[in-house]
């Protein structure tokens, strides 16, 4: 987005925010915040815009115990807004060597943004075409093969296509479930794929099958949009509900405390 416009967004968004309806990027921040639900004391490692303020809301209201970074090396406490330094009382000290320790606990949650994923959760961050000779370099598979098998793993998808839905991914850096059960219990026995949520509908997966199942849809979203959208076929019940709405706390905590200027239409436009 442009920078005029994005300045636009932001102006609009302060204008009138307590009177008008949750939007599309609210909706994903209540989805991503629900992925986080239940995980108590853990360490949540939220990565982009939309799931940093979600983590930081979910802490907030319903995860009171989850433990939140900075950003750099300490835990910290308190609620403050996103792109602006943590102003809480620190908790503890976490250097980024101490953080191996952790996930190998399985004491973290982290949410990742994946290039390609399929129907299983294999996630490609790597590289797309042939591995010998890719169309493109990515990150490298990173700590991605640690994660998803050694503690709760989620997936941020914040422009949703058959681009990133992809029937197979030209490498698998995080471990799905089909080659979670390939690999064994020293790969499977700790793996807990927990949600994945993109700018049109959160989704999880069939414990029958492992095969991904579409939860809910957001607003304006309609299921078909969805399919046409996936380039897999994902589990669909008969009646998929809406995204849960944002409470009016929640709505004024994204819009006056956690994201006051509107970085969330970075991600997902307003």
């Amino acid at each position: 987005m442009p920078a005029g416009d994005l300045t636009a967004a932001r102006a609009r968004a302060a204008a009138g925010a307590a009177d008008r309806a949750a939007d599309r990027a609210e909706a994903c921040v209540i989805a991503c915040a629900e992925a986080f639900r239940g995980d108590g004391e853990i360490l949540a490692a939220p990565i982009g815009l939309i799931p940093t303020i979600a983590v930081r809301l979910a802490r907030h209201t319903f995860e009171p115990l989850l433990l939140v970074t900075d950003g750099e090396a300490h835990i910290v406490e308190g609620t403050w807004a996103v792109g602006t330094p943590a102003p809480g009382p620190v908790e503890s000290w976490l250097p980024y060597r101490a953080v191996f320790d952790v996930v190998w606990r399985g004491d973290r949650h982290v949410m990742m943004t994946p290039s390609q994923l399929d129907a299983y959760g294999n996630a490609n961050i790597s590289a797309i075409g042939s591995h010998a000779r890719p169309r493109a370099q990515l990150l490298g598979v990173r700590g991605a093969p640690g994660n998803t098998v050694s503690h709760p793993t989620s997936y941020w998808v914040p422009r949703h296509s058959a681009r990133v839905f992809v029937p197979a991914v030209d490498m698998v850096a995080g471990v799905g479930w089909d080659n979670g059960a390939r690999a064994g219990s020293a790969a499977a026995r700790f793996m807990r794929l927990r949600r994945v949520v993109s700018d049109l509908a959160s989704f999880d997966w069939d414990p029958a099958t492992r095969r991904m199942r579409l939860l809910s849809v957001h607003p304006g979203v309609t299921v078909a949009e969805v399919i046409a959208s996936t380039g897999f076929d994902l589990v669909i019940g008969d009646d998929v509900p809406a995204t849960r709405p944002p409470t009016a706390q929640e709505l004024r905590l994204i819009r006056e405390v956690i994201d006051p200027q509107g970085l969330r239409y970075q991600e997902v436009p307003g």
